[in-house]
């Protein structure tokens, strides 16, 4: 066989095996991805998750939810509580996705919509993986975009548009259960605080009437109504954290301790304290085991306005000071002021000459 028949043999053989899969292809189009779910398994294995972690930026995740000990917690915190409430809102998000279009398939234009490699400094999206019983399934949540996001399954090259939309917080903070006390004003009894420097005072209800008062007032001064003294109803009243702390973390050695008292006999003692622009309180509870167990070890981070109500200065539950008396001084007498000008002295006019 000549060289000129072979190769044209081979050629042959190409332009038919490419006819076939041209004419296959026709016969059995690419399945339209349109509806269909973007983690297909997931939504049958919800009850079998043990774990969601959150990563981006960097080969380590940011934030790692898991089971511990029958319990929902944080890892990077100390395996303190999760809010449950937003770790279910995130996985049925994830498991109602629906493909609406198919987009890029090119790795370089992955950074513009979101859905470009979560380990890099710069990434704009953020990989969710969940750990269920049939094993992992991972995805990188970009860019919003319409009622939805751009998204990508981790180690697949084709992206997509999917709806309804899937938001989620890279920062551990925000998935801690904030809730840290509840406490009806109606059920407080006494307050005392012990300012870090300074008089401590007490205010409390009285036997007759329920008003408050104050004990520790100076010598001279006059307590504020009963108004001004109770504590205001939101104060211990769905009191949240930002955050949470390893106690250690935390300087405490010129704090407040501020200790409630309330009708069940239970006693609430918040030691606080400020650094910067933070505001940390520890708390512990004489009979709430739940609350004593949840801050062991443990500092929380409160709003600065919260944390004002609670540890009030003393100053604040007085009556304000009396300003000094002005000095009025006497205004001379108007014969007592000297003219400005001299008046000139006349001169004499010589008689006339006879």
């Amino acid at each position: 066989m000549s060289r000129q028949t072979f190769i044209a043999l081979i050629v042959a053989a190409v332009l038919a095996i490419s006819g076939a899969l041209y004419l296959n292809a026709l016969r059995n189009p690419a399945p339209d991805p349109h509806g269909s779910a973007l983690l297909p398994s997931l939504a049958s294995e919800l009850d079998t998750v043990t774990a969601l972690t959150v990563r981006r930026g960097g080969a380590t995740p940011t934030v790692t939810v898991h089971q511990q000990g029958g319990h929902w917690t944080l890892a990077e915190r100390g395996d303190y509580p999760a809010d449950v409430s937003k770790l279910r809102k995130l996985l049925l998000a994830l498991s109602d996705a629906k493909v609406i279009e198919q987009k890029t398939s090119n790795p370089a234009s992955f950074a513009v919509i979101g859905v470009d490699d979560p380990a890099s400094p710069g990434a704009t999206g953020a990989e969710i993986s969940v750990v269920a019983r049939d094993g992992k399934h991972a995805v990188i949540v970009g860019k919003p975009v319409g009622a939805g996001n751009f998204a990508r399954r981790s180690g697949e090259n084709s992206s997509y548009i999917v709806e309804p939309g899937i938001s989620l917080e890279v920062e551990p903070r925000y998935w801690i259960d904030s809730r840290l006390l509840d406490i009806a004003a109606a059920d407080i009894q006494s307050i005392g605080v012990k300012p870090a420097a300074g008089p401590a005072y007490t205010v409390h209800r009285a036997a007759t009437g329920g008003n408050f008062v104050l004990e520790g007032a100076p010598a001279g001064r006059k307590a504020a109504d009963s108004a001004v003294l109770a504590p205001s109803p939101t104060t211990y009243s769905g009191l949240t954290a930002d955050d949470v702390a390893p106690l250690s973390n935390i300087d405490f050695s010129k704090a407040t301790v501020v200790t409630v008292t309330l009708a069940d006999g239970n006693v609430i003692t918040m030691t606080g304290a400020a650094s910067a622009d933070k505001h940390w309180v520890q708390i512990r509870s004489s009979k709430d085991a739940a609350l004593d167990a949840k801050g062991a070890g443990r500092a929380f981070e409160i709003t600065g306005y919260r944390y004002d109500a609670i540890f009030r200065p003393l100053e604040k539950l007085l009556v304000p000071k009396e300003p000094p008396p002005t000095a009025h001084k006497a205004a001379p007498a108007a014969s007592a002021v000297a003219s400005p000008v001299a008046s000139p002295a006349k001169k004499a006019v010589p008689a006339p000459k006879p």
